[in-house]
């Protein structure tokens, strides 16, 4: 049975992709990545998994009478940092599902 062979090799790299996934995934969570919004007055620091680590602002950008403009300030800062974030994460795991052709993958 000539396809056996095969069929298990193609197993084992199965096996060992995702191992490397899951380290990738892994590491991608400890990485943080930035946004800024008002010329930096607004910072939003965020983690690969997408979660809000660090919110800093600018105390001039604290106005009781423009409470509006930090809530847009803050999505802007914190869209960005999600943007770099699932770029990042993107490059990072497309390498893995780079050539494959699993139907519903893409």
């Amino acid at each position: 049975m000539r396809g056996g062979g095969n069929m298990q090799g193609m197993m084992k790299q199965m096996q060992k992709m995702q191992k490397e996934m899951a380290v990738a995934q892994e590491e991608l969570g400890t990485m943080k990545f930035d946004g800024a919004a008002g010329g930096g007055m607004v910072k939003v620091t965020v983690s690969g998994h997408k979660e809000v680590l660090d919110i800093t602002l600018d105390p001039s950008v604290v106005d009781p009478e423009d409470v509006e403009m930090l809530q847009d300030l803050l999505v802007v800062a914190t869209n960005e940092a999600f943007k770099k974030a699932d770029d990042h994460a993107n490059s990072t795991m497309g390498k893995f599902t780079k050539g494959l052709n699993i139907p519903g993958m893409m």
